[in-house]
């Protein structure tokens, strides 16, 4: 008996063509993504919704929170034994990481998209979206979190990241790689991430913004911060952790008007530690109360920042939780 298998097509390049009289890649209609159906039918019985189309940089963290509300109700209303998401791969990896954060599912959730659009020579959004339904019709696909599936592999939303602007196998998974791969015949697991977790929220409204350390910094760049009504701050910082001692007073009067600062590494393997002791190194900004982050990606340390808020505004329990 075929798995049922609900589609939530949201927009992105799956959905767009290539319009001949000026080259531009530009949306369809809503009923874009539904003339892959057919060729799904032999691997399950799906059910497709049109939820969204929106180019993915036109997503926010509301719109991710109404995507996992979306979602509940579905689930709440009929039986599914999996979920697949089409979305736009530029904001992708956020989408399914706030996903991953804020369901408490054990039905696979699957998040896929394409590289090239509908009507383009080697189009890999119908394999892709094909790919996914087989994905999420696996038993072995359950409990494992909100996972992409992208170019035969599948990656956990927690690892995954888009690392290049046009290739087909953009995304990947720095120092982890994929956690399984789709054969011929058969979906493959390799291994899974050892920890889940699940927050509940009601909403995902924090003001939160992501700033990138480079040499030379000018404090004057982030003093505006102070004037703002910013709710968390995320930094990418150097290396293991480290920051320009220039602005340093400016994050101190950041975390002294209650603002919490997570800091992660612009390196994309690694992790920040707090080793060097100078002026802006990690043990120092450590001292200072700048939480670490264990391993994520500026852009996703800032979805669980906005996420961690409705839990706790205490910088050593956003500490413990950014330790997971």
């Amino acid at each position: 008996m075929l798995k049922k298998i609900l589609v939530l097509n949201t927009g992105g390049t799956i959905a767009m063509s290539v319009d001949a009289s000026d080259d531009g890649v530009k949306p369809l209609d809503d009923q874009a993504v539904n003339k892959i159906l057919p060729f799904l039918e032999r691997y399950a019985d799906v059910t497709m919704k049109n939820v969204l189309n929106l180019p993915s940089p036109h997503i926010t963290p509301a719109i991710m929170n109404q995507l996992r509300q979306h979602i509940e109700v579905e689930l709440s209303l009929a039986s599914y034994d999996g979920v697949v998401i089409t979305h736009g791969t530029d904001t992708l990896e956020e989408t399914a990481y706030f996903l991953d954060l804020t369901l408490s599912l054990s039905v696979p959730i699957v998040v896929t998209g394409a590289m090239r659009s509908s009507n383009e020579l080697g189009a890999d959004g119908p394999v892709n979206l094909i790919s996914s339904v087989r994905t999420a019709a696996d038993p072995d696909s359950r409990n494992k979190g909100v996972l992409v599936v992208f170019n035969d592999e599948i990656h956990a939303a927690c690892h995954v990241t888009k690392t290049h602007t046009s290739n087909v196998a953009t995304f990947q998974s720095p120092q982890y790689g994929p956690i399984g791969t789709i054969a011929k015949k058969n979906v493959q697991y390799h291994h899974a991430p050892l920890d889940r977790e699940h927050y509940a929220i009601t909403h995902a409204d924090a003001n939160v913004p992501l700033i990138k350390a480079v040499a030379g910094m000018e404090p004057a760049w982030l003093q505006f911060l102070l004037e703002q009504s910013i709710d968390g701050l995320v930094i990418e910082a150097f290396g293991l952790g480290n920051l320009p001692p220039s602005i340093i007073p400016t994050l101190k009067q950041l975390l002294d008007k209650g603002i919490p600062i997570v800091l992660v590494s612009r390196c994309y393997n690694g992790q920040v530690q707090d080793v060097y002791d100078y002026e802006g190194g990690g043990h120092q900004l450590k001292k200072m109360g700048i939480v670490f982050s264990n391993g994520l990606n500026g852009q996703k340390a800032r979805l669980k920042l906005i996420v961690a808020l409705q839990q706790t505004r205490d910088f050593a329990q956003l500490q413990d939780l950014f330790e997971k």
